[in-house]
């Protein structure tokens, strides 16, 4: 179990199919205490276990192929929309796996990724009691419901970083402060940062804002 710690995921599945002992050491909950992924790819292979005793959580992917996952929606083709469908799909099986298995997770990070959404947090929190950092970086689906969620389900949680999420406010910042004092918040280029909105759409909304302000 020691030597088999040393291996990436690839090598552990290959020498689980040298011999039966072998197999048992790749299926022992003990080995399988931290995963990392670095494409969405890796979440659909057979080489890894999902259970109980997973504590760490890590996903973070930046390659030019997940790239346009992070791009503004209404800034996407057909092509572009149907490919980051694809992989949004994939994420949110993986996470909903999670959820089931995984109730003794302690740390989550989530890098790069365009395809989470606020719904996959809530379920997180709501599932994983024991979670304690959750670190989403440049998440732009993210908004202030995940905000929300963290004060609601968020109990045990000690450390939050939201840093370029684009759709977050520092309203919703503001109060995580508020109702959870306890948190270490970060959230490095987050609220200052343009939504995801039309420019137009934008523009819409400021001059209804000045006519409100003026009535």
């Amino acid at each position: 179990l020691h030597l088999f710690s040393f291996l990436d995921k690839n090598s552990r599945k290959s020498l689980a199919k040298t011999c039966h002992k072998m197999l048992e050491v790749f299926q022992d909950p003990l080995l399988w205490s931290l995963l990392n992924f670095h494409s969405p790819v890796e979440l659909k292979k057979d080489n890894f276990l999902l259970g109980p005793a997973l504590k760490y959580l890590s996903i973070c992917w930046h390659s030019q192929t997940v790239k346009v996952c992070n791009t503004e929606e209404w800034l996407k083709n057909t092509f572009q929309k149907d490919f980051c469908s694809r992989h949004e799909t994939t994420v949110n099986d993986f996470l909903l796996e999670v959820c089931n298995r995984c109730q003794n997770l302690l740390s989550l990070t989530l890098s790069g990724c365009g395809h989470i959404t606020d719904d996959c947090i809530l379920l997180l929190l709501k599932n994983c009691p024991n979670l304690k950092t959750l670190k989403l970086e440049n998440c732009v689906r993210i908004t202030d419901q995940t905000l929300e969620a963290v004060t609601l389900y968020g109990g045990s949680l000690q450390t939050l970083h939201v840093d370029f999420c684009r759709n977050i406010t520092q309203s919703g910042l503001e109060k995580v402060r508020e109702k959870r004092p306890s948190v270490t918040l970060r959230a490095d280029r987050s609220a200052n940062m343009i939504p995801d909105n039309k420019p137009e759409k934008k523009l819409m909304l400021e001059k209804a804002s000045r006519k409100l302000v003026q009535l």
